[in-house]
């Protein structure tokens, strides 16, 4: 079965040209709507030249119109790592009035897919095509050299936003992109890989996979931008109000003009940070606990007609606990954290509302077309059992509830510091459970629903009129540029820059706008996260759930002894030697089920059509080749070889300034959990205060600063253990050396390490982190040189941010000592 002939790809007008035809519309092509190559060429000039101004003749060229008379506007939002049972809409208890707002003004659908993972998902929307052969398999931070999972999309895969602009939409994006390779995003770049190089005009947002909602890094374009330090500012609602200013430049200077507008925010991604007020708007609401959720949720999602009413519960995982055998003490912490998340929730909906707003006042909703993806993939189960930090799962570092619950208490002053921003909080993976009703995958789980399925509303009241019918296409994420081009006309060009371009995978669902009942045009799709994989035809869907539990913080299961001796080691050439994984895909055992009769993946029927699925993991296999899939597994290298990053030239020596700006932790030096000595070269004022050095941000981090005079090194460990070493004596005024030296006890994996403070040669001050963090202390901190300028790591300069150093550095000299 080869579903990528070019011809799948062609636009299906007919449907939606009878729906907007209808509503007194036109949907007659233009010039230019013929695929093709692209950017069109510039028009001839209209002028006659002669030998001088007297015998020649001037007329301005016109440019010709590319587009369908009244193309619509096109505005995607879409949030972040939200569940499938969470909306007021679809049947959940948290308010989402603006996801409503196009709901009861358009249509939805309950049976749209994404990738399972952020990336991934971003690369498939943007491109219109599988994630694999765009090269993101999996996240950015994860990348390696297989073709499946390089990071980088490739030229010959324009983005819907590339074929807009050429086609004379102006474009932008704002919020999170998460699609650069991160060594690619410090100042220095290069560009070739950022928004603006991909087809957007303007980019206002950040870079990595998260970011602080109160102290963002953020860029304008390229420009680094400074880092708020407002108590008043919220990162949801300045992307709101700048993408409403971006629609008001928009339509002063070029009305004429259609716009593309991306609306990526990042939440309800950890960390999970709102206002106190928004919070407090679901105290008590969820004091029954995620069992009594989600029960609630699986009956208002029927009485709705959200899902079938056939449809079947799918039980607890017996790795998640009941609520009821929690203490009441952690029960109150639990419902804190998704008090939290509920109003994070409801606040970001809210700043989406305001772009919906800008576009009715300026009269432009009309003729706007609205995707609105609930989110890029599942709820979260990142959170493990619930954590003041949620990277620590990224790190694979296990923990406890106690311990996270006694740091609250002892860092923070209790339940109250959730949600603010001191803390990168993420809530409970039986939340995200309980979040996915009626399904069992969460996200990273790319084998099943609840990781890949999310609600989807789409609105365009020119375009179609509103009703109540849930849409039940099977449809994927790298369908939405597909039906932009086939509501626009175009035909997805052959060449874009001088590069052949590679077929599209997603299929316009256009018709579906008009006709509720319209087929499901995509006969297969594939998914593939992590190990976790599934394959759907006509119907069917075979699965494989996948090597790693998402809410487990290491990875044992994966492992062979050895293996893991190497891991806890750090040891990551022992582990090729030896073999690293126990776990074989080619033994993962499959699941088949009947979608027809079973919405929520509940039934395994392998065993009574094992011919079905025989050729569903055929399909898979074939799938997998033309897409780059293969090896399987390929984004747990950069897991295993932590120190094994892309763009890692062999240096051993650095040496900073504070000219040197907020650089990415990913661009970085590690100074995290590698044998190390930092050399600062200062002059020191006699009332010496501020930051020599910092890297990461409050949620994890190190910083060497001075306070009051007293040198002070602070380890902050993802913010359950913070290690202080202070020197008793004060710095002398005048020209200092100083010196820390790093030394992992050990050498394992998230070993403790020994640290040592010298001055001009002299022992000052010595200590122990309890241990290291081995991955990354933030995905969206920074390096920075005589000032911490983002989140700050350490309590003691939190009120004091940025903490500038009052003295003057003249060199940071960091050199790797094993």
């Amino acid at each position: 079965m080869n579903e990528r002939s070019p011809r799948n790809y062609l636009p299906r007008f007919s449907m939606l040209s009878m729906g907007v035809l209808a509503l007194g519309g036109s949907l007659t092509a233009q010039a230019g709507a013929t695929g093709g190559e692209l950017p069109f060429p510039r028009p001839p000039s209209a002028s006659v030249a002669g030998t001088s101004l007297d015998n020649s003749t001037h007329h301005w060229r016109q440019e010709p119109s590319h587009l369908r008379a009244g193309a619509p506007n096109v505005l995607v939002i879409m949030l972040d790592d939200a569940g499938f049972a969470q909306s007021d809409v679809v049947g959940g208890e948290i308010h989402t009035p603006t996801f409503a707002r196009i709901a009861q003004t358009g249509i939805m659908y309950n049976r749209f897919h994404t990738t399972a993972i952020s990336s991934a998902t971003r690369a498939a929307l943007l491109t219109g095509r599988n994630h694999h052969r765009v090269g993101n398999g999996s996240i950015s931070e994860l990348m390696a050299d297989f073709d499946g999972y390089t990071g980088v999309m490739p030229r010959s895969a324009a983005t819907v936003a590339e074929v807009l602009k050429d086609y004379g939409y102006n474009t932008a994006a704002f919020g999170k992109w998460h699609n650069t390779p991160p060594r690619e995003t410090s100042p220095m770049g290069p560009f070739d890989h950022w928004p603006t190089s991909y087809g957007f005009q303007h980019f206002y947002g950040f870079l990595g996979g998260e970011s602080d909602q109160y102290h963002p890094h953020l860029y304008s374009d390229t420009t680094p931008l400074p880092v708020p330090n407002d108590p008043k500012y919220h990162l949801s609602e300045d992307l709101a109000r700048q993408a409403v200013t971006w629609l008001d430049q928009h339509q002063a200077l070029e009305p004429n003009k259609p716009f593309f507008m991306y609306w990526a925010p990042g939440g309800v991604h950890a960390p999970h940070q709102v206002w106190k007020e928004w919070a407090d708007r679901y105290k008590g609401k969820f004091d029954s606990g995620w069992d009594a959720y989600r029960a609630r949720a699986f009956e208002r999602q029927k009485q709705l007609g959200w899902i079938p009413a056939d449809t079947k519960q799918t039980p607890r995982p017996a790795d998640l606990p009941a609520w009821d055998s929690l203490s009441p003490e952690e029960k109150k912490f639990q419902a804190r954290l998704m008090e939290v998340y509920a109003g994070f929730l409801e606040h970001t909906d809210t700043q989406a509302g305001k772009v919906v707003d800008e576009l009715e006042r300026l009269g432009l909703r009309d003729n706007t077309l609205i995707f609105y993806v609930f989110s890029d993939n599942g709820a979260s189960a990142e959170g493990m059992q619930g954590s003041i930090n949620e990277l620590i799962a990224t790190n694979g570092i296990p923990t406890t509830v106690r311990q996270h619950m006694d740091a609250l208490n002892k860092y923070y002053g209790g339940l109250d510091a959730l949600g603010g921003p001191k803390l990168h909080e993420h809530y409970s993976a039986a939340w995200a459970w309980a979040s996915e009703s009626p399904f069992v995958g969460t996200k990273l789980v790319a084998g099943y629903f609840g990781g890949t399925r999310v609600p989807l509303a789409v609105s365009w009241p020119k375009g179609f009129r509103h009703d109540t019918v849930v849409r039940s296409q099977f449809l994927h994420v790298n369908d939405i540029a597909p039906t932009i081009y086939d509501v626009d006309g175009i035909t997805p060009p052959e060449v874009v820059n001088g590069r052949k371009q590679e077929p599209l995978d997603g299929m316009s669902f256009a018709d579906s706008f008009t006709h509720a009942d319209a087929p499901t045009h995509k006969k297969h799709q594939y998914f593939e996260v992590l190990g976790s994989r599934a394959e759907y035809a006509d119907g069917w869907i075979a699965s494989v759930f996948g090597p790693r539990t998402p809410w487990k913080a290491d990875f044992a299961d994966l492992l062979t002894p050895a293996g893991k001796l190497a891991f806890l080691l750090g040891k990551p050439a022992i582990g090729d030697k030896l073999g690293w994984l126990k776990w074989n895909p080619d033994k993962d055992k499959w699941s088949l089920f009947d979608l027809a009769k079973d919405y929520s993946q509940s039934t395994d029927v392998a065993d009574a059509h094992p011919e079905k699925l025989a050729e569903l993991k055929k399909l898979f296999d074939q799938d997998a080749r033309d897409n780059h899939v293969y090896p399987i597994g390929a984004a747990f290298y950069a897991v295993l070889h932590p120190n094994d990053r892309p763009g890692d030239d062999g240096r051993t020596d650095f040496h900073f300034t504070p000219d040197i700006g907020s650089l990415p932790e990913f661009a970085a030096p590690n100074i995290r959990s590698r044998n190390h000595r930092v050399t600062v070269d200062v002059d020191v004022p006699p009332q010496a205060n501020g930051v020599l050095f910092s890297l990461g941000d409050t949620g994890g981090g190190v910083a060497l600063y001075v306070k009051d005079g007293h040198l002070v090194y602070e380890y902050n460990g993802e913010s359950l253990v913070r290690t202080r070493i202070q020197a008793p004596e004060k710095l002398q005024a005048g020209h200092n050396v100083i010196e820390i030296d790093f030394t992992m006890a050990g050498g394992g994996r998230a070993a403790a390490a020994d640290v040592a403070l010298s001055v001009n040669g002299k022992l000052v001050a010595k200590g122990r982190v309890p241990y290291t963090v081995p991955f990354a202390f933030s995905a969206n901190g920074a390096f920075e040189v005589g000032a911490d300028h983002g989140s700050p790591v350490s309590l003691d300069f939190f009120d004091k941010t940025p903490f500038v150093f009052n003295g003057t550095i003249h060199d940071v000299h960091i050199h790797y000592t094993e």
